[in-house]
């Protein structure tokens, strides 16, 4: 056997060594991707919106883990929290953990409705994965609609049986497949984070719970990645006032620091399916629950309602989605901006039907459709130090979702910083040339 590779050694590893680890042991496609355009820069230090590269370099993070870091990274709360159980038991399944207890009562204080009764668990997957199965049980259905384009983890079509997709904010389609009175559940995000931050039009929520309750269908809400602040409410149902039957929530209610999911029913829903003892066991987890994850779960809970995050993000995204529209105006190559609270999307035109993209055979919007979200965040990244990405059903859309306790300086950096961009690029294609430009000169000055 080979000599084990140290903690310490790890941590001292450079990018190229990163990188050889990963093509060999990890993730051989991820490392092409994240190369093209510098996208494996070595990160050491993180606090608050910043992170510093090796060089001792800052860079505002506007990406926030896909809405796990509404805290902000390495919160000081949390991390309190985390230091003040040290030495508790983390995992002890032969007893009843009051940290649990704690952190379930607290949900059921801030969710909508008469949400109550919480499983908790280690990801948004697991999450979803644990509200589908409560739901065929309550129901004794098999059938789930979820809506095309949308993103509840891996575990849907398809390896997951029994589920159709129907179009997003739809009441007409929806109502077509709740009449054949064979459907469970229901499973939809108030806003489509990586179907390209989409947010469906008002009354669409509304609509669902209604027609939910007309055929007996139980409604699920993904809150995920729109939840915990995000959009300007605690979560993004309570904007049409609706409470879902069953809610999925996970990424921030960790702080960014521990994984955890949870699934939150109310208490009909989840007495009928777990609620006798011969029952109570069907539905576990051996980490769900650990001590770690419920100390950073109240901690954050408790963080979000005193500071009024939600405020805060509904505040600061009116600003930037009010600058971004200005923008939308004066450069063609915004097709639409989009989103709410600080849950924001930036969709750009592919180039297609150009004198260019003709001239080309229909290269141009090729690149255009295929890249331009990866271009626009490699032009961020390398020339302004600003981390971002695109969605991951929409490549032609970046995503703007940074930490909640960003300040309205780093927001106005940001929004200076693509303007710039914006302005130095007419086009398309010449957004991907000067993009494969700046990442090939970065490459140099950070190797």
């Amino acid at each position: 056997m080979d000599r084990l590779i140290k903690l310490d050694e790890a941590l001292g590893y450079d990018r190229k060594r990163t990188r050889e680890g990963y093509r060999e042991y990890v993730n051989p496609g991820l490392v092409s991707m994240m190369t093209l355009l510098d996208f494996d820069k070595r990160f050491t230090r993180a606090e608050g919106v910043k992170v510093w590269d090796s060089r001792g370099n800052a860079y505002l993070d506007f990406l926030g883990g896909y809405g796990a870091l509404n805290f902000g990274h390495n919160p000081p709360v949390v991390i309190e929290a985390l230091r003040r159980i040290e030495g508790v038991p983390n995992i002890l399944q032969a007893s009843l953990n009051p940290l649990a207890a704690a952190l379930a009562e607290n949900l059921a204080m801030i969710t909508p409705g008469d949400l109550k009764i919480s499983f908790f668990c280690n990801s948004g997957t697991e999450a979803v994965d644990a509200a589908l199965k409560m739901a065929r049980l309550c129901s004794g259905r098999s059938r789930i609609l979820l809506c095309k384009n949308s993103f509840h983890g891996k575990s849907f079509s398809p390896t997951l049986s029994d589920c159709s997709a129907v179009e997003y904010d739809n009441l007409e389609a929806l109502e077509k497949h709740l009449a054949a009175r064979d459907v469970a559940a229901v499973i939809a995000e108030a806003i489509q984070g990586e179907g390209g931050i989409m947010v469906p039009r008002t009354g669409y929520l509304k609509g669902m719970r209604q027609l939910c309750d007309k055929y007996g269908v139980l409604l699920i809400m993904d809150e995920i990645q729109t939840g915990m602040g995000r959009t300007g409410e605690y979560f993004a149902c309570q904007h049409e006032g609706v409470a879902p039957d069953i809610m999925c929530l996970a990424k921030s209610l960790g702080g960014g620091m521990v994984p955890i999911g949870a699934c939150i029913a109310n208490s009909r829903v989840y007495k009928k399916a777990y609620g006798s003892m011969d029952k109570c066991l069907l539905l576990t987890s051996t980490f769900g629950g650990n001590s770690m994850a419920m100390a950073a779960g109240i901690a954050s809970v408790e963080y979000m309602v005193e500071n009024r995050l939600d405020r805060r993000a509904a505040q600061l995204g009116d600003y930037a989605l009010e600058r971004l529209r200005g923008m939308k105006e004066k450069y063609p190559l915004i097709k639409d901006v989009r989103g709410r609270g600080l849950m924001l999307g930036i969709e750009f035109e592919s180039g297609e039907g150009s004198l260019l993209d003709r001239v080309s055979g229909g290269v141009a919007s090729k690149l255009g459709r295929e890249y331009m979200g990866a271009v626009v965040a490699g032009e961020l990244l390398n020339k302004y130090r600003i981390i971002t990405a695109y969605t991951l059903k929409n490549p032609n859309v970046i995503r703007l979702e940074p930490p909640l306790v960003v300040e309205r300086e780093q927001m106005d950096y940001m929004l200076d910083s693509l303007e710039k961009i914006l302005k130095a690029n007419k086009g398309a294609l010449s957004m991907v040339v000067s993009s494969v430009k700046s990442s090939v000169a970065s490459r140099f000055k950070t190797r």
